[in-house]
């Protein structure tokens, strides 16, 4: 029987992947949440017969959760069923224009040569060397450690790095789409992909146009019973694989002695382990539960990525011109992500994202009926009055009841907001910033605070907040980095 121990912080889908993993390799896991269930930013609400979940939306490669269940020896099917779709998400322009995002690269280039006349081999051609760069790269800069000489002294890093344009780290995402791309439609569409970790086109690198490759290429997916689903599948197989689970248990303290963790003190107790893996904010995890404010101090002098503002609206109406995946553009990108980076404020003509996953689901909400969810992205580390939100609430109402010719207001019959301000309360987000440090200049993939302590031996850290970065399939990269660190030999 093993007699190692490890103590994961958190049981967002970082630290549930975490566990299992620990647990295939052959360690007693103890895992804390201080909230009454698993899921971290990926929630649910339900009320009045519509549910919604609460975090994230969008399910791409779900090959990651092929492949936990997989070294569980359990198959995936019994706990968890989802389908590819054929169009990622619907766009809505200010001109009228209305583009499927299909998933398919030619096809969608004829979408948007019909509807734009951008030119299909424009589009193609974009995505085919957006997957050519994702596969050359997505194996260094996203499984890898890129805190260890030997990433950089490896025979295949060297190889994928000779053959990166320049352009990729120089030129801006806006820059690079604007080159490769001449309808305006076609360049907002592509920018939009640096919003998927919380950064600015206009800052961004263009690297970022690997990002496209995961929906149009690869595909994108519904998972049956809504984003939650994924939490219930892993949560379930942690339980049957023996993690123990402490819920309503916040961590008070990571013990360390000598620069090296002993363990943890939740709810008065000590808890040994010699190994303790964080998918707490990184932030959160210095500033609070070391007490290291240095360190806390360190990571926060990246700038942070956006948060969020979100309207969980009960329609009592179907909206049949909307999909699961809706964008609605603001007429002046530039602007809007100026206002929210730059002037740290809410833009007055937002993108508004709207996810209906009763569109794809009975249950979601009553017959005849719809869930929205409504999001908008906003500056991190801004607190709103309640002013401010009624006057955004306006915003968001008149801009969707001009584009979708409607009264919306007559149809909300259930209502509730997720502010930035919440987010830092649910999740302990620094500033509510949804993915830790932004993406805004070529050097932030390097400055990401990598999946260990230099300081601490024995912590260890995964999510959206360190390496890779933010969003589900980078959420299991971190886990896979995290526990391949924790448990090398010579650590163990």
């Amino acid at each position: 029987m093993s007699h190692k121990k490890a103590v994961v912080i958190g049981s967002g889908i970082a630290g549930l992947a975490s566990a299992i993993r620990l647990i295939d390799k052959g360690y007693v896991v103890d895992l804390f949440e201080k909230n009454e269930s698993a899921g971290g930013k990926l929630a649910l609400l339900k009320n009045d017969g519509f549910v919604f979940d609460t975090g994230p939306s969008l399910f791409t490669q779900p090959e990651h959760l092929e492949t936990i269940f997989s070294l569980a020896g359990e198959p995936l099917s019994s706990y968890f069923q989802y389908k590819r779709l054929d169009n990622a998400c619907r766009y809505f322009f200010e001109n009228g224009i209305i583009v499927n995002g299909y998933t398919s690269k030619e096809k969608f280039g004829e979408e948007l040569f019909n509807k734009t006349g951008e030119a299909v081999e424009n589009v193609v051609s974009y995505l085919q060397k957006s997957e050519e760069r994702y596969h050359s790269l997505a194996k260094i800069f996203l499984n890898e450690n890129l805190h260890e000489i030997r990433t950089w002294t490896n025979s295949d890093t060297i190889s994928a790095l000779k053959k990166t344009s320049p352009q990729l780290l120089f030129k801006s995402l806006n820059s690079f789409n604007k080159s490769r791309l001449k309808t305006p439609e076609a360049v907002r569409i592509f920018n939009r992909f640096s919003t998927y970790n919380g950064s600015n086109p206009f800052q961004a690198p263009a690297m970022l146009s690997i990002i496209p490759h995961l929906e149009h290429n690869e595909g994108v997916y519904y998972p049956k019973g809504g984003m939650i689903s994924i939490i219930n599948a892993l949560y379930a197989l942690a339980v049957k694989k023996g993690v123990c689970f402490h819920f309503n248990s916040a961590v008070n303290k990571i013990e360390v002695k000598d620069g090296i963790v002993q363990g943890i003190i939740a709810n008065d107790v000590f808890y040994p382990s010699e190994i303790v893996l964080s998918n707490a904010d990184v932030h959160f995890t210095y500033q609070n539960l070391l007490n290291d404010k240095g360190a806390a101090n360190s990571t926060a002098g990246q700038e942070r990525s956006s948060s969020a503002l979100v309207f969980y609206w009960g329609i009592n109406k179907v909206f049949p011109e909307l999909y699961l995946h809706n964008i609605f553009f603001t007429k002046h990108q530039e602007e809007e992500f100026s206002s929210l980076f730059q002037l740290k404020r809410f833009y007055h003509d937002p993108t508004i994202y709207i996810n209906i996953t009763s569109t794809m689901e009975a249950g979601m909400a009553p017959a005849g009926m719809q869930n929205w969810f409504v999001m908008i992205n906003a500056p991190s580390g801004t607190v709103f009055s309640e002013n401010d939100l009624n006057e955004i609430r306006k915003s968001v109402l008149w801009k969707l009841n001009r584009m979708l010719k409607t009264r919306l207001e007559d149809h909300i019959v259930f209502e509730s907001m997720m502010t930035p301000a919440d987010i830092t309360a649910n999740t302990n987000a620094f500033e509510g910033a949804l993915y830790g440090a932004s993406s805004n200049n070529m050097f932030s993939a390097f400055r990401r605070h990598p999946n260990f302590s230099r300081k601490y031996r024995g912590l260890f850290f995964a999510g959206g907040t360190v390496h890779p970065g933010g969003g589900i399939p980078l959420c299991f990269r971190s886990a896979s980095i995290a526990v391949d660190l924790a448990t090398r030999p010579a650590r163990s």
